[in-house]
């Protein structure tokens, strides 16, 4: 009941800029693991209800709006300093692909690992027991199914290696 409060609370704050510097305290009380300040735009849907507690958020991170977290069983981890676009999906279940009679397809979960310094493009799709690496940029619109190695660029359908990004700092 505390998730479902605070969460709709969380969600239906004004889009104000005071409310956007404090929301992640309230996404806190609902349950989310948040380990220091971030900003979090929401609104976010987070199924099944008792799902927050499978969720934990780095310090710095942003958040942009209408983000979907599927978390029945296992968790989403979120680096420090990563970037969330709009409208990305977190999906830590899937089915299987044969059907038994009686008995439905079933299914499966493990958790998804987003590493420090990652930029998770608009649209895109994380699926269940995925780790991007730090330092990684997800294009927009991607679904990735396989892990991603760090200061990658992938994207696509499902997302593929576009490039590696040179980390150095040139002076």
């Amino acid at each position: 009941m505390k998730e479902l409060i605070f969460l709709s609370l969380a969600n239906n704050l004004p889009r104000m800029r005071l409310f956007d510097e404090i929301r992640f305290v309230i996404y806190r009380l609902a349950g989310l693991t948040i380990k220091g300040k971030c900003k979090i735009w929401g609104p976010l849907t987070i199924r099944p209800i008792g799902g927050a507690k499978n969720i934990e958020i780095g310090e710095g991170a942003f958040i942009n709006t209408e983000i979907r977290f599927g978390v029945p069983k296992d968790k989403v981890i979120i680096g420090k300093n990563v970037l969330i676009g709009p409208r990305v999906m977190f999906e830590t279940v899937n089915h299987d692909l044969r059907y038994i009679p009686g008995k439905g397809r079933g299914g499966w979960s493990k958790s998804i690992i987003i590493e420090d310094e990652v930029w998770i493009g608009a649209g895109s799709t994380i699926t269940q027991g995925v780790t991007i690496g730090r330092g990684s940029v997800v294009a927009a619109g991607a679904v990735v199914t396989r892990d991603v190695e760090e200061n990658a660029v992938v994207g696509g359908v499902p997302a593929k290696l576009i490039r590696k990004i040179d980390s150095k700092i040139e002076e």
